[in-house]
Order: structure tokens, then C-alpha cells, then sequence
């Protein structure tokens, strides 16, 4: 038996030092252990382990409001507040979801899926608690790649000028912040940490408030002291910004961070903890090599061995962008501190002086594709359905406004499973097919990607989108760009669908066949603007539609195709649409979660049916039609 498997939330206050350090052994084994089984974020958990230990025993996260940036770090913090013995079930359909969520714990305090925004959250809640008369500490936990992020600078900016007694624990892994060289720095370092200096600077600033001419000799010695520590430290950005910083600080030393936590908790102003800490730390394979384990899947826990992913989407559309780039010096790439994901970590060797990792800024990045795009370049831009989210204005005013022809690559469109609700890509139909200049294909298969990106970067002429899924492809394997195709005649309904939810119809159609019912299956390869002359035809002819798409409801291609064919004089007899409906959906594999909301094969299969009145069902649909 572990410490885990009797720890409570309060004894973590009780341990001495020997405990403690059994206690982190043990938190890193656990999670090594899990992700080698479930998947998940491994290098960047191991790498806070003592620093979650050390913010538990400082604040209690049950009326203290602790904030990740980003929240794919908070498995140890999981850990400590009584999700241990269900941690096995991790990102699993129905179990412990891997990014913190309030509805699983009063301990976790806000969603946090998408980087930089914690500062401001957390400035939003220490307003509340003064205006409401509460007592409680805020605390943003801030990964040190969140602030490429605008937003996080924003959120620095009005919290430092503000009074509001909150603390933001910068976790450094890797970008240096503050160059500290030299003896000097070292020494101010360690004066900064102790107790009687946060002291001594409030006390002094009170009592020059109070005396004739004391804030002009306050600003006066301010001014001076900044001037030496600029000259020692370089770099005063925090300070300026009205925090008082603390650290560098030893983010593997639990003393070292009580004893700078406890001071950031009794300061009663902004202040920034600086901590240094190492990603992957105390597992092997994953200090080496942290990028390789930073989002991982299962894996050999212990030689280290990841299974290779095979094809993806992704490693298509890497490949095929390297070949159009070979061809064509006008084509460049985006990325948001997402090379690997995206498929872009090829092009990036092929063509660096063309490449371009722009961090955690997915507006900048679309802003500056604008920029590229009307100057004569042809801009990639590579992101994930969820993150292009981040810069909707910027695609609406600096894209498509100007009608400017930058290529935005949509990975992970669709459900992409385990990592829930803040990255499903559910809502980038909607909006891309709102957006006036715009044209959106969604390929089906690994072929139809290769030939729809060569068609979007060398034949569009405005802002496109190619929109894919996560993962591989599936029996669907045909290639070309066509607008719209028929995949199977049928009298009885019309079946229309684009991506990869082309295979789920044709699953669908060949049950229904078996048991008599003829299914017309057409598929969108472009869903904006949509060729809708097939569509009516068909319509006009089974008099039933069906919609099936893996995208929300609201703006969907079932509702737009509905209205078009209404305002053509075709009003059909049924009209069911099959997609992700009006809500967030949660973490699990996508078999279980297209089961959940009835978009699987079976499901449709079954909708049909009984629109159809016949007597047999397939399965159980647990999501509802919209008719």
C-alpha cells in the first residue's frame, strides 16, 4: 500500500521532509504508469510535481482558487485531491477528464484547456472576492509558454496596476525570463525571498503616503533602485508591470517553494513567483526527450518505447505541403507552437527561412498570414479546429475582409477525443461557413487532402479552409476535389455528409440495404459554397433527408442545406439532422462519443428505420434527432 492510498487533503500540510520526498517518488510513478496505459500529458506533470505539493501545503484549494495555464499540468494536483483511486480511468469515457473541470471537483476552479487566459481569470475572481467582502488567496499557475500568448500580457498589464492581493507562479521549463549572472544577483535573489523584505517595502511605502512630500521621495528612491537592479538583472518587464517578483526559485526544492509561497500569500499585492523547473523530471526517457512525451500515447513505461502513430491526416498534409513548397517558393508555413502536431516538423527542415512558429498566438499567426497573403506570398497557416477559435476576428477582418488567399489548415476538425470539451473541433463549420470570401473543402480520405490542399494553395484565389480530421483515414480511400459526389443511389431517403463522416453513412446505408431500405448517400467535398443542384435532385426524388455531420447544431450544413432547399420549393417530407447538437462534449474515445450523441453508424441507421416505420432496430442511440 502507496501514501496515496491513504492520504487525506490535510495530512499533505503534516509531512516532514522525508515524506514529502516519498510522497513526489510516488505521485511520478503513478503517472508515469497511467499515461503508459491511458495517454496523456506526461513531461509537463512530472515537471510540477513538487511545485503541486508545495501549493497545497501553502493554500487550500477547497476555498483557495488555484488556476492552470494551461491545464494539461494538473494530473499531481488531481492526485492530491481525491481522484487517486479513479486515476486510472484518465481521459477515459466517464472517468477523470485531463484537464481541470469543476463539475469533478470543488477543488479545480475554473475549465483551463487553452493557454494564456489564466491571469485574467484569475484577476476576475480576485475582484469578486473584494467586492463580495471574501477572504481567499487566487493563484494562476502559469506555464512559461503561456505567455507567447497576448492575452497573458493583457492579463499581467491590468493585474499589476490593480491593488488586488493575487499571485501568479510563473513555471519556467525552459524559456529564460530573467538572465541572472553574477554573485550580485544571486545575493538579491536570495534577499527578495525572505519575509522581512516584503515586509520592509510595505511598510515603507505606507509610511512615505503619510508624511509631506513622502510619495515624491518614495518615487524618488524607486526610481533609484530600478535603476540597479536593471543594471544587474536586465530584465525588470514583471516589475514594471507592478508585481513584486520573487525568485528564481527551485522548482524541485519543496522548502524553497513553501518558504516563497507563503511570502507571495501574506504580500496583500500582486506578486510573481518565479520558478525553475525541469519538464520530465525524475523519469528517464521523458527528460531526454520531453517534446516525444509531452502529449503522449500508450506507451512501454519501462523502456520508454512509444508505437509508432502510423498515417495520420496530419503526416499527409506535412508531406503534400513540403511537395507544394518544392515546387512553389511562395508557399510558407504557420504554426502555434505546434510543429509536430500539425505535420509541420518536415517543412520546418526542408524550408526554415520559410517556416514560422509564431507561440501560443493563433491571432497573431492569422493576422500576419493576412499580412504574408497580400504581399504576394501563400501563407499555410496549420492549427488545430479548437485554437483557430482564438483568432475568429482576425480571420473575419485580416483574412477574409480583404479577401486575401492565405490556406488555414484544419486539424483535429471533428471530434478528437480524450482531451474533452476544450478540444473537440465542433464549431469551426459554423463559423468558417459564415465568414463572407471564404471557401471550406473537408476531404474524406488521406488522397482527397492531398488533392484538395494542391487545389486550395495553387488554384484558390481568396482566404481557404482544409478542414481534417485527427487520426486515420477510413474505408473511404478515393482521391480528387470534387464540390459534391454521389457515393450510393437509393429511392427511399438521401443521406448527405461530408469528411470523415462519409464512412458512417456508407456503414449505415449497406445495414439498411440488407433489410430493404435504399439509401441516395451524397458527399460534400467543399461545404462552402455547396453545390446544392445534386442535393434537390436527390430530395425532389426520396422526399427524406438526413443530415450527418460532426459538428454542432447551431450553423451546421443540415440547417443551412434545410433553408436552401426550402427557399427552392423543396420542402421535404422528413428532415432529420444527426450531429453534435447544443452542448460541450466530454472526453472519451470518438466510438463512444459518436455513440453518445448518435452519430454512429447503428444510430442512423436506426433513425432511419424508424422515420421509415419498419419494425427492427440495430442499437441504442443515446443521442436525440432534431426533425
Amino acid at each position: 500500500m502507496g501514501i496515496l492510498d491513504t492520504l487525506s487533503y490535510d495530512d499533505i500540510k503534516k509531512m516532514d521532509e522525508a515524506e514529502l520526498g516519498a510522497l513526489c517518488a510516488e505521485l511520478r510513478q503513478v503517472v508515469v504508469e497511467t499515461t503508459a496505459r491511458t495517454g496523456g500529458h506526461l513531461s509537463s506533470n512530472l515537471g510540477v510535481v513538487e511545485l503541486t505539493v508545495a501549493v497545497h501545503r501553502v493554500f487550500d484549494t477547497r476555498r483557495d482558487r488555484l488556476l492552470f495555464d494551461v491545464g494539461h499540468q494538473s494530473y499531481i494536483h488531481k492526485l492530491l485531491t481525491g481522484r487517486y483511486k479513479d486515476f486510472d480511468t484518465l481521459r477515459s469515457f466517464g472517468g477523470v477528464a485531463g484537464f481541470p473541470k469543476p463539475s469533478e471537483s470543488e477543488h479545480d476552479a475554473f475549465v483551463a484547456g487553452h493557454a494564456s487566459s489564466a491571469i485574467s481569470t484569475a484577476l476576475g475572481m480576485a475582484r469578486a472576492r473584494t467586492l463580495l467582502g471574501e477572504d481567499y488567496s487566487v493563484i494562476a499557475l502559469v506555464g512559461d509558454g503561456a505567455l507567447t500568448g497576448g492575452l497573458a500580457y493583457e492579463g499581467l498589464c491590468d493585474a499589476g496596476a490593480s491593488p488586488e492581493p493575487i499571485i501568479v507562479i510563473l513555471n519556467d521549463n525552459g524559456m529564460s525570463i530573467n538572465k541572472n549572472v553574477g554573485g550580485m544577483a544571486r545575493y538579491l535573489s536570495r534577499q527578495r525571498l525572505k519575509p522581512g523584505y516584503i515586509a520592509f517595502k510595505n511598510f515603507y511605502r505606507r509610511a512615505m503616503n503619510r508624511f509631506p512630500g513622502g510619495k515624491w521621495i518614495y518615487s524618488m528612491t524607486h526610481r533609484i533602485k530600478q535603476t540597479v537592479k536593471e543594471a544587474i538583472f536586465h530584465c525588470s518587464i514583471f516589475e514594471d508591470m507592478g508585481f513584486t517578483y520573487l525568485g528564481p526559485v527551485d522548482g524541485h526544492n519543496i522548502k524553497a517553494l513553501t518558504a516563497a509561497l507563503k511570502i507571495a500569500r501574506d504580500a496583500m499585492s500582486p506578486v510573481l513567483v518565479h520558478v525553475i523547473t525541469k519538464k520530465g523530471r525524475g523519469y528517464q526517457y521523458a527528460e531526454a526527450n520531453p517534446d516525444a512525451f509531452h502529449g503522449v500515447r500508450c506507451f512501454d513505461p519501462l523502456s520508454g518505447d512509444i508505437p509508432g502513430a502510423g498515417e495520420s491526416f496530419s503526416s499527409v498534409f506535412g508531406r503534400e505541403l513540403v511537395e507544394l513548397a518544392s515546387s512553389d517558393r511562395r508557399v510558407a508555413a504557420i504554426t502555434a507552437a505546434m510543429p509536430s502536431g500539425t505535420g509541420l516538423s518536415d517543412f520546418a527542415k526542408s524550408f526554415p527561412e520559410r517556416f514560422f512558429d509564431v507561440g501560443i498566438a493563433e491571432g497573431h499567426a492569422v493576422s500576419m498570414a493576412g499580412g504574408a497573403a497580400r504581399q504576394g506570398l501563400i501563407p499555410v497557416f496549420a492549427v488545430y479546429s479548437t485554437f483557430l477559435q482564438r483568432s475568429y476576428d482576425m480571420l473575419l477582418q485580416d483574412v477574409c475582409m480583404g479577401g486575401e488567399h492565405a490556406v488555414i489548415a484544419v486539424d483535429r476538425a471533428g471530434l478528437s477525443g480524450e482531451d474533452g470539451e476544450t478540444h473537440q473541433g465542433a464549431m469551426d463549420v459554423s463559423f468558417l461557413t459564415s465568414m463572407p470570401n471564404m471557401t471550406v473543402w473537408s476531404p474524406a480520405s488521406f488522397a482527397e487532402l492531398r488533392d484538395m490542399l494542391r487545389f486550395a494553395v495553387l488554384s484558390e484565389s481568396g482566404p481557404v479552409a482544409v478542414r481534417y480530421p485527427k487520426g486515420a483515414e477510413g474505408r473511404y480511400t478515393f482521391g480528387g476535389a470534387e464540390p459534391v459526389k454521389k457515393l450510393r443511389e437509393g429511392r427511399d431517403i438521401t443521406i448527405l455528409t461530408y469528411g470523415i463522416s462519409v464512412n458512417t453513412a456508407l456503414e449505415a446505408g449497406e445495414m439498411l440495404e440488407k433489410r430493404g431500405i435504399l439509401v441516395d448517400i451524397i458527399k460534400l467535398g467543399r461545404i462552402k459554397p455547396i453545390d446544392f443542384g445534386p442535393i434537390e435532385e436527390s430530395v425532389r426524388r426520396t422526399g427524406r433527408l438526413l443530415v450527418l455531420e460532426e459538428a454542432v447544431c447551431a450553423g451546421s450544413i443540415g440547417q443551412q442545406a434545410a433553408a436552401e432547399l426550402v427557399s427552392r420549393g423543396v420542402c421535404p417530407v422528413t428532415l432529420i439532422l444527426k450531429n453534435l447538437g447544443d452542448r460541450f462534449i466530454t472526453h472519451g474515445r470518438v466510438d463512444e462519443l459518436r455513440r453518445m450523441c448518435g452519430i454512429d453508424a447503428v444510430s442512423v441507421a436506426d433513425a432511419v428505420a424508424a422515420e421509415l416505420g419498419r419494425d427492427f432496430k440495430l442499437g441504442d442511440a443515446d443521442g436525440k434527432d432534431e426533425t
